[in-house]
């Protein structure tokens, strides 16, 4: 298993120690998967304020919604990101597939050690892969915070929206948790850097390896890029961890020397 990992310091407000956990998923398998992912957290050293985890991360990314979904906050999926939250004193979160009121979401989950404090439902579902049929898309982008960082969460198809993902002077961090494929990896890889260059932004991107029950493989590329586009920490292609304290002044500093931001359109999105 790969593993990246700096000097641990210590969480300020300005600082936060992350972790972006890189699986080889256990095809529509959510028993074998919560247990391949207790083993490789079990590994994380020190401590660390917010874990990562991919799309559909009990499950891979089945179109067999229906069979797969769990009740909101309800299952074995919720009740372990409950548990391995208050275990490792961090936020954790990555998407599930989310059944409510009848309809099915792709929902990622952010969890506190004191639970589950929101969610956000992807907005964007991929047409090419069906999931357009079998899910509902959600409606609304979500800020959470983790110390003074501001983090808005989206998944995987959500990169190619800019629009959608355009920093409005709320968030810090964005995060894309993925089950992005290898035909279209040099794709990821850029689109992570437009991201954070545009943004004026921390981007971090969480992906799998391995292949998948529809035979379709994925190369990884777990990383961490800063707000000028820089690749600062990425995985390989092998299942693996990357650790890394990101820095809030860092940002703070750039914003005020290279106000882009201030010449950006104003806009709005309909539902």
């Amino acid at each position: 298993m790969t593993y990246q990992s700096e000097p641990v310091l210590k969480a300020t407000g300005a600082q936060i120690r992350i972790c972006l956990v890189q699986p080889d998923l256990v095809w529509e398998d959510p028993s074998a998967n919560l247990e391949l992912l207790n083993n490789m957290l079990a590994g994380i050293p020190g401590e660390t304020d917010l874990i990562l985890l991919p799309e559909t991360f009990s499950t891979g990314f089945t179109m067999r919604a229906d069979l797969f979904a769990e009740e909101a906050e309800q299952g074995k999926a919720h009740t372990w990101m409950r548990e391995m939250a208050r275990k490792q004193k961090a936020i954790l979160a990555g998407s599930l597939i989310t059944r409510v009121n009848g309809l099915i979401f792709n929902r990622l989950y952010w969890v506190s050690p004191d639970g589950v404090e929101g969610h956000y439902d992807k907005r964007h579902l991929f047409r090419m892969g069906r999931e357009d049929r079998f899910f509902t898309p959600g409606k609304s982008r979500k800020i959470f915070t983790c110390g003074a960082f501001r983090i808005m969460p989206q998944i995987c198809y959500d990169i190619r929206f800019p629009v959608f993902s355009r920093n409005r002077r709320d968030y810090d961090v964005l995060v894309y948790a993925a089950n992005w494929p290898a035909p279209r990896h040099a794709v990821w890889e850029t689109l992570l850097r437009a991201r954070a260059i545009e943004n004026q932004a921390y981007v971090l991107g969480v992906n799998r390896v391995g292949k998948d029950g529809a035979g379709i493989d994925h190369l990884g590329g777990t990383c961490v890029v800063d707000h000028m586009g820089n690749v600062v920490r990425i995985l390989d292609n092998r299942p693996g961890i990357l650790n890394y304290t990101i820095d809030l002044d860092v940002i703070r500093d750039f914003r005020k020397k290279f106000t882009a931001w201030k010449d950006a359109d104003q806009f709005t999105l309909d539902s």
